[in-house]
C-alpha cells in the first residue's frame, strides 16, 4: 500500500517569523547597526565583535536567511552589507521599522573602537601600496583605466556646470598630478590633497613642469585634517582606496560649498581581484545605485552621469552630485541620467 506524503505548504507567517527571529538577538541587532554605512567581511566582523569566525558566520546566515543582510563578492572575499527594506514585499514594513529603531541606537564604545581598527588596517594597506609603488603608478593605473580614458568625460561634465570665474576646486588624491593642469585652467584656485608624500612629490613635479601657479599641494588626510571647502571637489579613481567609502562621502560632502559640486570618477563593480595587488584597490568598483544612495545620505543631489566602456571589460562611471544651495530649497533625489 502506497502512502502519500503530504506536501509542506509555504506559509507567509514563516517568513515573518524568520525576520522576527533574526531580530531577536542583541548581537545581530548590533551587527546591523554596524553595517549601516559600511560593509565588512566575516573575519572583520569577528574582530569587531570579538567572537569566533564560526559564531559570526552563524549569525550572518540567520540575518541573510531573513533578508536583513546581502552579500557582495570582492575577489575571493565576501562582504556583508545591510539589505534595503522593500516596502511592497511581505515583511518590508517591519524590516524598515526595525532598521529605523536600530539606527537610533548608539554603537558600544568598544565596538566603535574595533571598527576604527579595521578601518585603520584597510587604510594602512592602501598607504603602504602607494609608498612602494609611486614610481610605477602610471603603468599600474593604465592596467585598468588611465586618465586619458576618462579625462574628456570628466571635463565635459565640469564644463557643463558653468562655474564662476572665481570658483575654487579641490582634488583629493591627485596621483601624479595629471588632472591638475585641466583644473588649473578652469578654476581660480586649486587645492590638491594627498596622504602619500611620494605621490604628492609626483604632483609637485607636474605642477613645476606645467607652471601651475594657482595650484596648492598639501600633505593631508582628506577625512581628518582641516582644509577649506571648495566650489568643486573632484575624486578621480580614489574612492576605492578609502576604508569606508560611504562615510568618506559624508566627510567630503562637507567640503563642498553650498551650490557646489562633487565629481567622482570610479569603476563600476567588477570581479577582477588582481586589481587589489596590482593597483592597491580596497574595493572592486561600486554599484551605481550604491554611490547615488551614499551621496544622497550625505546631503547631495544626483546629477548627470556618464559611463565609459573599456576594451579590457571594465566600465567607468563619471558621476556629478550637487550640494543644494542653502536658499534654494533643493532636495536630494536619486535621479539618474
Amino acid at each position: 500500500m502506497n502512502m502519500r506524503v503530504p506536501q509542506l505548504r509555504f506559509e507567509p507567517a514563516d517568513e515573518l517569523a524568520a525576520l522576527c527571529k533574526a531580530g531577536g538577538d542583541p548581537l545581530r541587532l548590533t551587527v546591523l547597526r554596524a553595517l549601516a554605512n559600511d560593509s565588512f567581511g566575516v573575519l572583520e566582523l569577528a574582530q569587531i565583535f570579538a567572537i569566533g569566525q564560526s559564531g559570526m558566520s552563524h549569525h550572518l546566515k540567520v540575518l541573510a536567511q531573513a533578508g536583513l543582510v546581502a552579500t557582495r563578492r570582492e575577489g575571493n572575499a565576501i562582504f556583508y552589507r545591510r539589505a534595503l527594506a522593500q516596502g511592497e514585499l511581505l515583511g518590508g514594513t517591519l524590516h524598515a521599522a526595525l532598521l529605523d529603531e536600530i539606527d537610533a541606537l548608539h554603537l558600544p564604545a568598544d565596538v566603535q573602537a574595533r571598527i576604527a581598527e579595521v578601518h585603520q588596517q584597510r587604510a594602512a594597506t592602501s598607504q603602504d601600496f602607494f609608498a612602494r609603488s609611486a614610481a610605477s603608478f602610471q603603468a599600474q593605473q593604465d592596467l585598468i583605466a588611465g586618465l586619458p580614458q576618462y579625462r574628456d568625460s570628466v571635463l565635459a561634465l565640469l564644463d557643463a556646470q558653468g562655474f564662476a570665474t572665481q570658483a575654487t576646486a579641490l582634488e583629493v588624491g591627485p596621483g601624479d598630478g595629471g588632472f591638475l593642469p585641466d583644473l588649473a585652467r578652469r578654476f581660480h584656485r586649486v587645492t590638491a590633497l594627498d596622504n602619500s608624500p611620494a605621490m604628492l612629490e609626483l604632483a609637485r613635479m607636474r605642477c613645476e613642469q606645467e607652471g601651475l601657479g594657482n595650484v596648492a599641494l598639501h600633505l593631508a588626510d582628506a577625512l581628518n585634517d582641516d582644509y577649506p571647502a571648495a566650489d568643486c571637489v573632484v575624486l578621480n579613481m580614489v574612492l576605492h582606496h578609502f576604508a569606508a567609502p560611504a562615510e568618506a562621502l559624508k566627510h567630503l560632502a562637507l567640503r563642498v560649498k553650498p551650490g557646489g559640486s562633487l565629481v567622482i570618477t570610479e569603476l563600476c563593480s567588477h570581479n577582477q581581484s588582481w586589481a587589489r595587488q596590482a593597483c592597491g584597490d580596497l574595493w572592486l568598483g561600486f554599484e551605481q545605485d550604491d554611490l547615488a544612495r551614499w551621496a544622497v545620505a550625505a546631503g547631495l543631489a544626483s546629477g548627470e552621469s556618464q559611463y565609459v566602456g573599456l576594451r579590457n571589460g571594465f566600465q567607468i562611471q563619471v558621476r556629478h552630485f550637487a550640494k543644494p544651495d542653502e536658499h534654494s530649497g533643493l532636495r536630494a533625489t536619486l535621479t539618474h541620467r
